[in-house]
C-alpha cells in the first residue's frame, strides 16, 4: 500500500504561535510548519521568510503588526525554496536579500520547485492565485551582509555558513542579543529535508560554523524555538545526528530501495513521531544516494520526478 503522497494528505490547520525573542525581536512558529520572524530597527523593519503566497504571509503581518507598525526595510530569505520565498511581494521590503546561489538556483530551478512544492504541501499555499511569480533577490551577498539596525540597537549579520539544506543557504545572527535564525540548516524538534542538500559538508564544517556563533536562542527552519545554550546545542546535535545516521545507512547500502528502508529504521525511533518525517524521507535518501555516488549538484524535483520517487520508495 503506498502511503499519501507527501504532505498532500495533511490539511489540518497548524497552531500559530507569536514569541517575542527580546525586546523588537520576534519569531512565529506553527507546530512544525515554516518558521518566519522579524527584528526591528530603529525605524524599520528586517522580516526573515515570506512563507509560500502572499496570503499567508499578510496573515503574518497581521500578527507582527500587532507588536509594531515600522515598515519593511529588508526581505531576507534563507534558501530558494518556494514555500520560503513566494509571499515575498506582500512584505513590500524595500530590499530583498539572498546569497548569490540562491538567485542562482532560483533561476535554475525555481519553476519546477514551486509545482513541486504546491504538489507535496498543499495546505501551505493558501489562495495560491496570489503568487505573482518567482520571488527574485534586489541584493545578493557570497560571505557576510550587515545591517545597522540603528538607534543603538547594534547589527544584523547575515552569513553563509558553507553548502547544507541547498547550497545558498544564509543564516541571520543578532551578535548582542546572541539570537540566530537559522533556517533550514537546523530544525528544532522536526525532521530534515534534505532533497536539495549536500550532506557531507553540512554535517561537518556547516553545521560546526553554525555552532561556532554561540547563539543562545536559534530559531530553525520548523519546529519550536530552541532556548537557550542547552537547547541550542541539542538542536544542531539532533540536526547533526539525523544526518550522521543517513550517511552512515545509505553509504552501506546495496540499492536505493535498502537504503531508503534501513535510513527509515535506523530514524523512526527517534524522529519518526516528529513533523515532516515520512514526508522527507523518500526524497531525502534519492539525493544522498546520488551525492555518494558521484552525482555533484542535487538534481532538479520536478512534480513528475516527486511522484516516481515516491512510488518506488514509499510503496
Amino acid at each position: 500500500m503506498i502511503k499519501p503522497f507527501a504532505s498532500s494528505a495533511d490539511l489540518g490547520e497548524k497552531r500559530q504561535s507569536l514569541e517575542v525573542l527580546a525586546e523588537g525581536v520576534y519569531a512565529l512558529t506553527a507546530e512544525g510548519d515554516p518558521n518566519v520572524g522579524a527584528i526591528e530597527g530603529e525605524d524599520f523593519l528586517v522580516c526573515f521568510e515570506a512563507l509560500a503566497t502572499p496570503a499567508a504571509a499578510r496573515d503574518w503581518l497581521a500578527r507582527l503588526r500587532e507588536h509594531t507598525g515600522k515598515p519593511v526595510r529588508y526581505l531576507v530569505l534563507s534558501h530558494y525554496h518556494a514555500v520560503r520565498v513566494l509571499g515575498a511581494s506582500a512584505f513590500g521590503a524595500d530590499v530583498i536579500v539572498t546569497h548569490d546561489k540562491t538567485r542562482e538556483l532560483i533561476a535554475e530551478r525555481g519553476e519546477q520547485d514551486w509545482a513541486s512544492e504546491y504538489a507535496r504541501m498543499p495546505r501551505l499555499f493558501k489562495d495560491p492565485g496570489s503568487i505573482p511569480g518567482l520571488t527574485w533577490p534586489t541584493a545578493t551577498f557570497s560571505d557576510t551582509f550587515t545591517i545597522d539596525l540603528g538607534g543603538g540597537r547594534g547589527d544584523l549579520v547575515l552569513a553563509h555558513c558553507g553548502r547544507g539544506h541547498t547550497e545558498g543557504d544564509l543564516v541571520a545572527w543578532l551578535p548582542e542579543r546572541r539570537i540566530m535564525f537559522a533556517g533550514d540548516l537546523v530544525e528544532s524538534q522536526a525532521a530534515l529535508y534534505t532533497g536539495d542538500a549536500f550532506h557531507r559538508e553540512w554535517a561537518t564544517g556547516t553545521l560546526d560554523r553554525v555552532a561556532s556563533f554561540g547563539a543562545e536562542t536559534l530559531i530553525g527552519g520548523r519546529g519550536a524555538v530552541a532556548h537557550g545554550k542547552a537547547g541550542v546545542e541539542a538542536a544542531i546535535a539532533q540536526s547533526r545526528d539525523f544526518l550522521t545516521v543517513m550517511l552512515r545507512e545509505v553509504g552501506a547500502s546495496s540499492g536505493l530501495k535498502e537504503a531508503f528502508e534501513r535510513v527509515h529504521r535506523a530514524l523512526r525511533p527517534r524522529y519518526g513521531g516528529w513533523p515532516i518525517f515520512e514526508h522527507c524521507l523518500p526524497f531525502n535518501v534519492s539525493r544522498l544516494w546520488d551525492e555518494l555516488h558521484g552525482v555533484e549538484r542535487p538534481r532538479i524535483w520536478t512534480a513528475e520526478r516527486d511522484r516516481e520517487v515516491w512510488d518506488e520508495l514509499q510503496s
